[in-house]
């Protein structure tokens, strides 16, 4: 049974401190920043790791510095980043278990299942596999965070008890924001801390209200798209020249026949892909007696011939 103190409601006072000890103002648009990341990262994820790479974002919670800190895997990988403009570092927390994914898959062990392991300090090799792998991780958050407040990451050094890590005031707040990562049937979280007294100069702008819209666009497929076509082979005609000539001019053709277009030498070609004149050109001849064109003259506008080729 409850005494009549502990049944005793608490004053007005008590309650607004209490409540404000786990209080802490939500930041929408960094939450959609974390959110299209996660989207970009499987692919980024996929190449680098030559397999496929599945990433969700679990959670972006607010909370003190000290509860982050004491709620990270031990041990854990820790890169502690500077980013340019930022008053102060944040944490890229990579779990053990996705390290060890990584370099299995990295190292050719994709074929053997994954299993459970003892806790130990990292060698080297792990700690050199670990912060390559928050390099390129964050080189994507880099991307993400340029269409809101463009900044530039860099690690400073690398922690391996987070325990140790001291990114701000035990009570002061922070955001953290955690990624599921799944790669060949083996799993792991990766973990930003990020300290509000870090990002004050920017606040401003990841605490406004999102309101839908591509923020930006997402360029994943579009930059993919555009490296594919880079490696791309097209076939190009050179139109030498067009005439008319009646039906039965051509009912009468033999072998042998000879047709005159009247050209001469120095006439220009017209260059065409897909059936779309690209270029004006000059015939000449190499060494080697091939026949080369010269080009002249560009006979389209890059936006135009891109639209039109998307719409085919």
């Amino acid at each position: 049974m409850q005494t009549a103190e502990q049944m005793e409601p608490k004053h007005v006072e008590e309650l607004i401190i209490e409540r404000a000890k786990f209080s802490y103002a939500r930041l929408p648009m960094l939450e959609v920043v974390f959110d299209r990341f996660a989207l970009s990262l499987s692919q980024v994820l996929k190449t680098y790791l030559g397999a496929m790479t599945e990433v969700t974002l679990e959670k972006v919670d607010y909370l003190s510095c000290n509860d982050a800190v004491e709620d990270l895997p031990d041990p854990a990988l820790v890169a502690v980043t500077e980013a340019a403009g930022w008053a102060g570092p944040m944490a890229v927390v990579v779990e053990p278990s996705l390290l060890f994914a990584v370099i299995e898959i990295t190292f050719g062990g994709r074929a053997v299942p994954g299993g459970p392991r003892n806790p130990r300090s990292f060698t080297a090799i792990e700690k050199r596999i670990g912060e390559r792998l928050c390099e390129v991780t964050l080189e994507d958050l880099q991307r993400a965070f340029a269409k809101v407040s463009p900044t530039e990451f860099t690690i400073s050094h690398l922690e391996t008890n987070p325990r140790a890590l001291l990114l701000g005031p035990p009570t002061s707040a922070c955001v953290r924001a955690v990624m599921h990562i799944e790669a060949e049937e083996r799993s792991g979280r990766m973990i930003f801390v990020l300290p509000n007294a870090s990002f004050e100069p920017v606040n401003h702008v990841f605490s406004q209200a999102f309101t839908g819209g591509q923020l930006g666009g997402d360029t994943g497929w579009r930059n993919k798209m555009t490296g594919m076509l880079g490696h791309t082979s097209v076939t190009l005609n050179a139109l030498m020249g067009e005439t008319r000539i009646p039906l039965r001019e051509v009912l009468a053709w033999t072998p042998g026949t000879v047709l005159d277009f009247g050209m001469q030498e120095d006439d220009p070609v017209t260059v065409t892909c897909a059936e779309l004149p690209v270029a004006k050109a000059e015939v000449g001849r190499r060494k080697n007696g091939r026949v080369a064109l010269k080009f002249t003259d560009k006979l389209y506008e890059d936006e135009e011939l891109a639209q039109h080729v998307l719409d085919r």
